[in-house]
């Protein structure tokens, strides 16, 4: 039957095409993407020895967010208006992530007298400051955030979240909203 090895071909090209899969299967692999992607953060900190700043460990905040939404969305396979409701909750959650990656890839760039001052952690932050006072506080920044410790590629962790995050954007609008 010449027909047996097209019809392989063409399940193997939709199995391998990530846009193709199901809604479920989609927030699968973010839920996979988003805890590889925390795991490395932590590889980083305790294997590397690099300690986050107050606008990395917000990054990181966003990454769970953002995989919660993931693996609820995954286990419940919602239909069509739950596939949206979860696109737009996945999508504020990486707009969330975009805004602060975007803060500290902008500190980043600052030229050196224009860096802020190093600020207290932001533990100490929380345990003295009312929350929003913290928030507002590490969302301006500090000389530790624009400090380049690492990177690949030329590009610095807080540029690569920044990536991801547009990545996870897009990718969870297109879910969320594609017709089925």
């Amino acid at each position: 039957m010449q027909c047996g090895p097209l019809r392989t071909i063409l399940c193997f090209k939709v199995a391998m095409n990530p846009l193709a899969w199901s809604f479920r299967a989609q927030f699968a692999l973010g839920v996979v993407l988003c805890a590889s992607l925390l795991g490395y953060a932590l590889f980083v900190q305790y294997g590397l020895f690099l300690d986050p700043c107050p606008l990395c460990i917000l990054q990181r905040v966003a990454f769970f967010a953002l995989g919660v939404i993931f693996l609820i969305g995954a286990l419940h396979s919602p239909g069509a208006l739950g596939r949206k409701v979860y696109g737009v909750l996945a999508s504020l959650a990486a707009a969330v992530g975009i805004g602060i990656a975007g803060r500290h890839v902008w500190l980043q760039s600052l030229p050196p007298d224009q860096v802020p001052d190093c600020g207290p952690g932001l533990n100490y932050m929380l345990e003295t400051m009312p929350f929003a006072s913290a928030l507002n506080k590490v969302l301006q920044g500090s000389g530790e955030c624009a400090a380049v410790d690492w990177t690949f590629l030329g590009f610095s962790m807080p540029f690569w979240s920044l990536v991801w995050f547009v990545g996870f954007f897009v990718g969870v609008l297109y879910a969320g909203f594609r017709s089925r």
